[in-house]
């Protein structure tokens, strides 16, 4: 954080602590940590700014920066509550496309909970973002469990260096999140934060037994239950979620990437509803979109929590209901 936003000092009456404050009542409202109170001590002791000392807003033309050494008090204000608004914060664009960015906290906080996380637990995030959900994890855990790996040598160089400043040091790494980080291994827990359209086998292979992976996958969360190397099964979560796509060479490649979905002939508000788009993407390639609707209107329009997803010799398939049966399909 820069020295502008310094001007107040520490203290009950400093603005970044009353806009922490709110944040934490109202992410304390949404239940989001229900299941793991703890996590609200977190949020109360990691202060946002300090990772978003610049972030983009939607703008006619592309994209308006928000920082917190702009000279107009009026702008740095914008910033600071902008900051620690219940809102996900574009951090980095290039050539006009969002690449990263720091995530909803309210969904942040709720997949934290997910995660199940114990004293002592070993936690690898893929997408190391701004550093604040490390950061988190750091404060939860400690900094020697807590690793956070991402491509890109700019965004780890930047997390590291915002972590270093809110006083926080886990093991911030460059390298490929599909490929995990074995020097690291094992695992308990596994968090990313960025979407799939698979799971990679490598973070198995990394996983203790009977650890937990919580991630992206087309529109939802998958919370998965890892078995041994190979197996590893679970439910999607309830919620929605929309992230950056993971990037990274262990992805898979052009040929494996679904075809665009076409959607000509399904009823306008079937296109339009959340569930059935997130059908949809779940399913794209391998389901034909009128025949996703026929599905989605004879089994009652499923909620997430129905799917599923199961690792096996077989690969990767998700599931409505019961992995045994009848509605299967083969991820990439």
């Amino acid at each position: 954080m820069g020295a502008h936003a310094l001007e107040t000092g520490p203290g009950p009456e400093d603005p970044a602590d009353l806009a922490r404050a709110s944040l934490v009542r109202q992410i304390d409202r949404s239940g989001a940590w229900a299941s793991d109170p703890v996590w609200r001590k977190a949020f109360e002791a990691v202060p946002r700014h300090l990772f978003v000392p610049y972030y983009y807003i939607g703008a006619v033309g592309g994209y308006e920066r928000l920082w917190g050494e702009d000279p107009d008090p009026r702008a740095r204000d914008r910033w600071l509550r902008g900051a620690y608004a219940d809102a996900p914060l574009a951090t980095r664009v290039k050539d006009g496309q969002l690449v990263s960015s720091s995530s909803q906290p309210s969904l942040m906080a709720m997949m934290l909970a997910a995660l199940e996380v114990r004293d002592g637990d070993a936690v690898l995030e893929i997408g190391a973002g701004t550093g604040y959900n490390a950061a988190l994890l750091s404060y939860r855990l400690g900094d020697e469990p807590v690793t956070t790996v991402d491509l890109d040598v700019e965004i780890t160089e930047a997390a590291r260096q915002h972590l270093a400043v809110a006083g926080y040091h886990p093991t911030v790494v460059t390298g490929d999140g599909a490929r995990g980080v074995p020097e690291r291994a094992p695992f308990d827990r596994i968090i990313a934060t960025c979407t799939l359209t698979t799971i990679p086998r490598s973070w198995l292979a990394q996983c203790a037994p009977g650890a937990r992976i919580i991630a992206p996958l087309a529109t939802g969360l998958i919370a998965l239950e890892v078995r041994d190397p190979d197996h590893a099964e679970g439910r999607f979560l309830h919620t929605s979620a929309f992230f950056v796509p993971l990037r990274g060479s262990a992805r898979p490649g052009p040929e494996s990437e679904p075809e665009p979905v076409r959607t000509g002939g399904v009823p306008r508000r079937a296109r339009s509803d959340d569930l059935f788009r997130f059908l949809l993407t779940l399913t794209a390639g391998r389901l034909d979109p009128h025949d996703a609707y026929a599905l989605w209107e004879r089994e009652g329009r499923p909620q997430r929590e129905r799917y599923g997803v199961t690792v096996g010799e077989e690969g990767v398939r998700a599931w409505l209901d019961d992995p045994e049966g009848p509605y299967t399909w083969q991820l990439p």
